[in-house]
């Protein structure tokens, strides 16, 4: 899949992945094409583990974005790095130096202290190591980060999370919030991240990023 055309620019991502997601939403925004890598996280142990794979990311995480003659990972900072070397359509942070940082307040609440702990490894280790429950471990730390989210919203809000201009911020919160989803979290305790969510929803560069949509996608996702 390519997004508006040939390039250069590759992002080697899973459908399903939020850290992709993320990344996909940010290109969107700065109105950087490229092509969609499928790497699959699931099929025959992980193709992330591959020697190829780990070439790109030692890690053997999603993302690994190919750009500019080097291979960036890690999400937040490849947002970072096409922000300052990318003018694109849209500005990614605040230029208000308070504003940035309530900015990456937001991510780091997501980026550290929720995502982490139900991602797919985290959740394997859980079940199998320790017997536990995947599904309420990960509805009770979504549910604490969204709920630490909320209360830095209240003072940051307009129309997405920082005033009126989506941001990096809105990149982390919307495959947060679809991850809440797949975990059935209740949501009806969170209105000003309904709120937001409705707004950016409408917005053809989070349509565009959607794992449903992506060419890995399950037919029936």
């Amino acid at each position: 899949m390519e997004s508006g055309g040939s390039t250069e620019v590759e992002l080697f991502s899973y459908w399903r992945s939020s850290c992709s997601y993320r990344v996909r939403i940010a290109l969107n925004l700065k109105g950087i094409k490229y092509e969609y890598k499928a790497v699959n996280l699931v099929k025959d142990g992980g193709e992330q583990k591959s020697e190829d794979y780990l070439k790109k990311n030692p890690q053997g995480f999603v993302p690994a974005l190919a750009i500019d003659g080097h291979t960036l990972c890690e999400s937040l900072p490849i947002c970072e790095y096409l922000d300052e070397n990318h003018t694109g359509d849209r500005n990614l942070y605040p230029t208000d130096p308070f504003l940035k940082y309530k900015c990456r307040q937001i991510c780091e609440i997501i980026n550290s202290g929720t995502q982490p702990l139900q991602n797919l490894a985290v959740l394997k280790k859980i079940k199998v190591d320790f017997g536990g429950d995947m599904n309420e471990w990960s509805k009770f730390y979504i549910t604490k980060g969204l709920k630490s989210v909320e209360a830095v919203l209240a003072d940051t809000k307009g129309k997405y999370c920082i005033g009126d201009e989506p941001t990096v911020a809105d990149c982390f919160l919307v495959p947060q919030i679809y991850n809440a989803n797949r975990f059935e979290v209740d949501m009806t305790q969170f209105p000003l991240i309904n709120e937001i969510h409705e707004n950016l929803k409408e917005l053809q560069e989070f349509k565009d990023a959607h794992p449903d949509v992506m060419p890995d996608a399950p037919k029936d996702s």
